[in-house]
């Protein structure tokens, strides 16, 4: 079995690439720092493959190019995790244009890119699973976080949609929505704010969130809510709504 892991060279991707590779999955690992793609690599547990591809997934018309050195060196891609994402936090209106772009880039129009080439193959085999890692803030859309939650919830949109439309052709489709988890990108979105936003509130780790999607693709699982407690943000919006504008730190300046 090969998975592809976008995001592989730190945080949820790291951790969700370690665990495919204990479960005996062969590995492409892309990101864009080639140093934390080799540890990566050198820490994986087992006897699997790997390659390690260097990418800046902002090149979209690139990606076919990396599909495709991914299945020459080892075979079909039949797990699909798309994991790469960035954070812009601060107040809206002083986020530059292109740095608002470059995440709507990478957060939804790569992943969306990667779906759309390695799609096609999997219903021609008639099995493969996506697993698209979306977010809370796709649930409950965080203040100072406009472009991210937009693209998050443009991201679990699709992959809500896309599940039922290829469940037929023997594909599965794994949303997820990580809330607060421990990540180096995590600690910098909350710095940006003059409370820290997740204080008091559940917060998760990398390997328990790993397990949860390795089991979600084992057992055909939707989605995963992680921590678990945050399952209550899908099921009562209005009150996430509420809790949201009434509650929330804003972000710092900028400048």
């Amino acid at each position: 079995m090969h998975a592809l892991v976008t995001g592989a060279s730190a945080g949820i991707g790291e951790a969700i690439a370690k665990r495919l590779a204990a479960a005996g999955y062969d590995l492409t690992l892309v990101a864009r720092r080639e140093a934390e793609l080799e540890r990566v690599a050198s820490e994986l547990q087992g006897t699997v493959e790997t390659r390690c591809l260097v990418a800046d997934l902002c090149a979209v018309d690139s990606l076919s190019d990396l599909v495709e050195a991914a299945e020459e060196a080892l075979g079909p891609i039949d797990v699909l995790v798309n994991n790469a994402g960035i954070q812009v936090v601060g107040p809206t209106h002083e986020i530059s244009a292109e740095d608002g772009e470059r995440l709507l880039t990478v957060n939804v129009f790569a992943p969306f890119r990667l779906t759309l080439l390695v799609l096609p193959r999997m219903l021609k085999r008639g099995q493969g699973t996506i697993v698209d890692i979306a977010s809370l803030a796709a649930l409950a859309p965080t203040l100072g976080m406009v472009h991210y939650s937009a693209s998050k919830a443009a991201l679990a949109a699709g992959s809500e949609a896309l599940r039922a439309e290829v469940a037929p052709g023997g594909v599965h489709v794994v949303t997820v929505y990580p809330g607060p988890v421990e990540t180096n990108m995590a600690s910098a979105a909350v710095d940006r704010y003059a409370k820290d936003p997740t204080k008091g509130l559940p917060v998760g780790n990398t390997t328990q969130l790993a397990e949860r999607i390795l089991s979600a693709i084992e057992r055909r699982k939707a989605r995963v809510i992680y921590p678990r407690v945050y399952a209550v943000a899908r099921y009562f919006p209005g009150l996430t709504r509420w809790v949201m504008d009434r509650f929330s730190p804003r972000p710092t300046s900028l400048r």
